[in-house]
């Protein structure tokens, strides 16, 4: 039983393997015999939407630029960045096809009264490998190139007031969103939205997120003890290896292969390197932060968000009662059998996310 969803083609790789990475390696079991849930709706409003390229060196990405469905000008716009592995413009990814986090982030901003920009990120959507080769490593850099560029074609569109600009980061996406005051060029953000952000660092948080599902496999029989601790030993002297500048060769078939290996560890070293502590100190203390975490999140525990406050200490911080890592919330339990499409985004969202909008950008 794979701990980690397998790349879906040899040719994807590389960037499927950019993990499965850790802070979406935890998915909702999904059973599609499951009757609809007749509570489920979209939040928000439905965007007026254009789909829109742009570059980012020598990559043509896709994205969707929404505006609120009356339009408008000069308004506050903000950019949404994906979480970890081959998640796309919507928040969706192989692991977990509707969770639609992103696109129910639009749908809130769009009612509020504002534009926001979300993009296929290289491995992901219809950008997918764009111009690069699919067995070759890819750097965190390529990554932070693509926040700059989205950045900077957000503020260029004519409906946007570019003083009024956020960066809203889901889960590793928070990463990104930590350093958008340096990647922003001439203009920085207005505000910062962190969803669901890990507070160590990132190899740190795989190795939690592993071994709980390791010890949750052997709990449930579908893992001996010998296998389990095999498992174990391997992520751990991975992990030890990516920090000390190689990648040892995992057993054939380890089901860590497409997440712990040379194509992945130029980016995992150099994204490991980076305390979100440390990010989080060195925002200007002139941005406002919002911190949005669920209560029922299995990816990312309440220490880690408490651990990353102390780097933000002027930052507003919301619990989101019930809500997982993409923000949904279950009528039982976390990791009940229903699709994602099936559970209500969290009706607790919208309310944080404007009145924070409001204070800071002025809606």
């Amino acid at each position: 039983m794979p701990l980690v969803p397998p790349p879906p083609a040899r040719a994807a790789r590389a960037l499927a393997a950019l993990a499965a990475l850790p802070l979406l390696l935890l998915g909702t079991a999904c059973s599609p015999e499951t009757d609809p849930n007749p509570i489920a709706s979209a939040p928000g409003v439905r965007p007026a939407e254009r789909d829109i390229t742009f570059t980012s060196g020598p990559d043509t990405l896709h994205g969707t630029f929404a505006l609120p469905p009356d339009g408008g000008e000069g308004l506050p716009a903000a950019l949404i960045v994906s979480g970890s592995g081959p998640t796309d413009r919507d928040g969706d990814n192989p692991a977990r096809p509707d969770a639609g986090t992103n696109e129910n982030i639009a749908r809130v901003l769009a009612e509020a009264g504002v534009a926001s920009l979300r993009y296929d990120k290289l491995g992901s959507g219809a950008t997918g490998m764009a111009s690069r080769d699919p067995e070759a490593p890819v750097d965190y850099g390529v990554f932070a190139d693509e926040v700059a560029a989205a950045y900077a074609f957000m503020a260029d569109q004519p409906e946007v007031d570019p003083a009024r600009l956020v960066v809203i980061g889901h889960s590793e996406g928070a990463l990104f969103a930590l350093r958008a005051h340096e990647l922003a060029g001439g203009t920085p953000p207005a505000a910062l939205v962190l969803a669901a952000p890990p507070g160590r660092r990132y190899l740190d948080v795989l190795d939690r997120q592993v071994t709980e599902q390791v010890r949750q496999a052997e709990a449930a029989g579908a893992l001996g003890y010998t296998e389990a601790e095999e498992t174990l030993s391997d992520t751990r002297y991975a992990i030890a290896g990516i920090r000390d500048g190689e990648v040892p060769d995992l057993a054939s078939g380890s089901p860590l292969g497409g997440v712990l290996e040379p194509r992945t560890a130029p980016f995992l070293r150099t994204v490991d390197a980076m305390d979100p502590v440390d990010l989080a100190r060195d925002v200007p203390d002139d941005i406002p932060v919002l911190v949005l975490w669920g209560t029922a999140d299995s990816q990312i525990q309440r220490s880690d968000v408490d651990r990353l406050m102390t780097g933000l200490p002027g930052a507003e911080r919301v619990d989101v009662e019930g809500a997982d890592h993409v923000l949904r919330v279950y009528d039982d339990a976390p990791g009940a059998p229903v699709l994602d499409s099936q559970r209500r985004f969290s009706p607790d969202v919208a309310p944080a996310l404007v009145g924070f909008l409001e204070d800071s950008v002025g809606l």
